[in-house]
């Protein structure tokens, strides 16, 4: 059953690709243009109904769910070409490591240092996957990276009723721009300046893990010049607002927070974006392992709702419009930093 649901749902997406919906706004036939008229809400379908259905059982990290769910991803980027980022193909595989269960306050570690500490009495293992993918820029010493993290909680077998955190919002909905804003790319016909690596991080809701290993271990963080994230982009924080979202970027960056306001009005975007600029982003999802090395961030989120991490967050409880939207101004900021100077 999960090999035909598999399968149903790549269709969708060749499908989708086939009916991509143009601007809302008619605009000039740039690159730009052509990458925003790929983004669609048939694909942001597709991606977040298979990524949030109860077959992947919530998709915890390191468990077969998760695993699923990196197949599908890794499905994704073969169907559209796009080059893995390493040599040995889209996987990064990696270790985390924690203390026996019943010692309180311990964290999830992928440090070496940590790991080989925790590996000297009783403790817990999981082999997790970061997911990544690259398009070649035209100066190889600068590169400018997305993200979303593919995990989630997993499945709870004592909860009465529904039993599975599916996750649409948290994190399908992220993933499924990062999918997008790939394919935007490829569509604009351009190689873009800087290189830009496509991410897909492990083990975020057990403490950033999958985006803490990447920094630590990947040989060219020094060349990083930008870093933009998604985690939860698909839910209403207010019915009364729709359009409303949350757009975290540095605060040194004024541009960053320019491009959208200009890019919403050019492309005729439905959205209400709440502009924080935060002079140090650390907190909240895979941004703070970025900001930490002190670089620039931009963040989507569409702020809480009462089905975060609860298995109450199904995909039919998502804005479609207000994802689709958001993915697009996404693409055009990543777009930006890819190309621009800043």
């Amino acid at each position: 059953m999960k090999k035909y649901l598999f399968l149903a749902a790549l269709m969708l997406i060749g499908a989708a690709n086939l009916n991509a919906a143009s601007p809302k706004k008619k605009v000039k036939e740039t690159p730009e243009a052509k990458g925003v008229a790929s983004i669609n809400r048939a694909t942001a379908e597709a991606h977040v109904d298979f990524l949030a259905c109860d077959e992947l059982e919530g998709r915890e990290a390191g468990w077969k769910g998760g695993r699923i769910a990196g197949n599908y991803i890794i499905s994704c980027l073969k169907q559209m070409g796009l080059q893995p980022l390493f040599e040995d193909g889209y996987v990064q595989p990696f270790e985390a490591c924690h203390a026996e269960r019943q010692k309180r306050g311990q964290r999830w570690q992928v440090h070496p240092d940590s790991i080989a500490n925790l590996k000297k009495g009783v403790h817990q293992s999981l082999d997790l996957r970061n997911i990544l993918c690259k398009i070649e820029g035209k100066n190889p010493n600068e590169i400018v990276i997305i993200g979303a993290h593919y995990d989630h909680l997993g499945y709870d077998p004592m909860l009465k009723g529904d039993q599975i955190y599916n996750g649409a919002d948290d994190n399908a909905s992220g993933v499924q721009a990062v999918l997008q804003v790939a394919r935007a790319f490829l569509a604009t016909g351009e190689q873009p300046e800087r290189t830009t690596i496509f991410a897909f991080w492990d083990g975020e809701e057990k403490g950033l893990l999958g985006s803490k290993y990447f920094a630590q271990v990947y040989p060219e963080i020094g060349k990083v010049k930008g870093y933009l994230n998604y985690d939860m982009i698909g839910r209403n924080n207010n019915e009364a607002n729709p359009k409303h979202f949350v757009y975290f970027y540095t605060a040194a960056y004024q541009m960053f927070g320019d491009w959208l306001k200009n890019d919403i009005v050019t492309y005729g975007l439905e959205l209400d974006p709440n502009y924080r600029p935060w002079d140090n982003p650390v907190g909240g999802s895979d941004n703070g392992t970025f900001a930490k090395l002190g670089i620039p961030i931009i963040w989507y989120h569409t702020d809480a709702h009462p089905d975060y991490h609860m298995p109450g967050d199904h995909s039919e409880r998502c804005n479609w419009p207000k994802m689709v939207d958001i993915t697009k101004a996404s693409f055009l900021a990543f777009w930006k930093l890819a190309n621009e100077k800043y």
